[in-house]
């Protein structure tokens, strides 16, 4: 049985784990991310490796960052929420634990994750991932493998144009889908809403405390489980935008699958109704013809590791 280790790095945490060669997590370790200090950053990556490999026959290390990295796999040129610039985590890593290892996008591995042994391991060779999060990424499968692009950050899903001069991006832009749905959007959907019909969101606003700018994702999820009109609309609006993106997909690339991940996804048909609804709508003529399924994620939060490690097992 061949084990490799994948690590996840984001913003808060750094979660590992040692998988076999069917996706199956066996061991995992996670630390608190020191996000502000890379020296620490690295030593906490390569404490939790060093941890899942003590006592095993490891052959690989994987690492999925938040950020962009470079066409070879080793330098995180920039992550927005660390403090790496130009990183050279490979070799860093590699020296100090004495493996290969891989470094990828955090996105590119969870749709990896999900087209190997997820929502997408039946497609032939071909999958896009939209992970809907506070922000909204993916992954692209193509012929088999991932879609990286001449420099390594292809597939930026979430900074897409979907609303000329619309709202204002964090990566410069204005309208970039990510300001339309991601979990961000779900909340200012919410917000707004709340302040403007308050006697529609008795629910939402009891939860908040009655203060709209108090309002939380979870609690949007809730208020709308328990049948609150002003949190169902937002998700809708959320779902309406995000199913015209995945339509685009279609389109452009016609894959075999269409996968929708991030944590947003865990509120089920509130989110996924809508989303195939508006991708039927809007792909008009062409659903005449054979398009990809939208399905959600199946490996939450795990697939960020066994992305990485299966990466890595294929050095």
């Amino acid at each position: 049985m061949a084990l490799t280790i994948g690590v996840d790095v984001g913003g808060t945490k750094v979660a590992g784990g040692v998988v076999d060669d069917t996706g199956r997590i066996l061991v995992r370790a996670r630390r608190d991310t020191p996000a502000d200090d890379v020296a620490k950053t690295r030593d906490v990556i390569i404490e939790v490796v060093t941890e899942l490999a003590t006592g095993r026959l490891v052959q690989a290390v994987g690492i999925g960052a938040a950020g962009w990295i470079d066409a070879t796999r080793s330098t995180v040129l920039f992550a927005p929420n660390l403090a790496w610039r130009d990183e050279p985590l490979r070799a860093y890593v590699s020296r100090a634990v004495g493996l290969p290892v891989i470094v990828e996008n955090d996105g590119n591995v969870a749709a990896w994750a999900e087209f190997r042994y997820g929502a997408g391991r039946d497609a032939e060779d071909s999958m896009v991932m939209f992970t809907i999060g506070t922000g909204v990424g993916g992954g692209i499968v193509l012929g088999g493998a991932l879609l990286r692009g001449a420099n390594g950050i292809a597939a930026e899903l979430g900074h897409m144009l979907t609303v000329p001069d619309g709202h204002q991006c964090g990566c410069g832009r204005l309208g970039c889908i990510e300001q339309y749905a991601s979990g961000s959007a779900l909340v200012r959907f919410a917000r707004a809403a709340a302040r403007q019909e308050p006697h529609r969101a008795t629910a939402l606003l009891e939860l908040a405390g009655g203060e709209a700018e108090a309002i939380t994702g979870p609690m949007v999820t809730a208020a709308a489980q328990g049948g609150d009109p002003v949190s169902a609309e937002a998700f809708a609006q959320v779902g309406r935008w995000l199913g015209t993106s995945l339509a685009d997909m279609a389109q452009i690339l016609d894959p075999q699958v269409l996968v929708v991940g991030g944590g947003v996804v865990e509120a089920g048909e509130l989110l996924m109704g809508p989303t195939r609804r508006s991708y039927q709508a809007a792909l008009a003529q062409r659903c005449r013809l054979p398009v990809a399924e939208v399905r959600p994620a199946e490996l939450g939060n795990a697939a960020g590791v066994i992305g990485a490690a299966d990466l890595a097992r294929r050095l």
